[in-house]
């Protein structure tokens, strides 16, 4: 009985998926696909009515990236490691939150020409992000 329910659970997470992925407008699949070629495990998600967010992964890294439903890409996430941020970025960090205990790093590029950086930490039960340009300013 339990591997018939499990196996019923995993067709339905694959549907779910494969759902996800038909909803998303050929337009953004189209620009997706131009600009990560090489993209692998891609993953869609509708953030709202008019943005889509792809999950995937490409040379190893995890990364996200964002797209208006007309298939403008908006930014791109990536993960890196905390001793990759700038140093401005680490030495302001550090300063405002001298025992944090980093949960996630992550590399911002926009559609604007801006590149920033998020460093998630976990305050008490909850998730706090931060963002920071490459100078060190934190970005409220």
């Amino acid at each position: 009985m339990n591997k018939i329910i499990l196996t019923a659970l995993v067709l339905l997470c694959a549907a779910v998926s494969s759902f996800a992925q038909s909803k998303t407008p050929q337009a953004v699949l189209d620009a997706f696909n131009k600009k990560f070629p090489t993209a692998t495990k891609v993953k869609w998600e509708k953030e709202n009515a008019k943005e889509f967010e792809a999950s995937f992964n490409m040379k190893g890294v995890d990364y996200s990236a964002n797209y208006s439903d007309t298939g403008e890409w908006m930014e791109t996430e990536s993960t890196i490691a905390f001793n990759d941020l700038p140093k401005n970025v680490q030495t302001t960090f550090n300063a405002s939150h001298p025992n944090a205990k980093v949960k996630e790093v992550a590399k911002i590029e926009t559609s604007k020409g801006q590149t920033q950086f998020e460093v998630e930490m976990k305050q008490g039960m909850k998730t706090v992000e931060f963002l920071y340009n490459s100078d060190g300013t934190e970005i409220k």
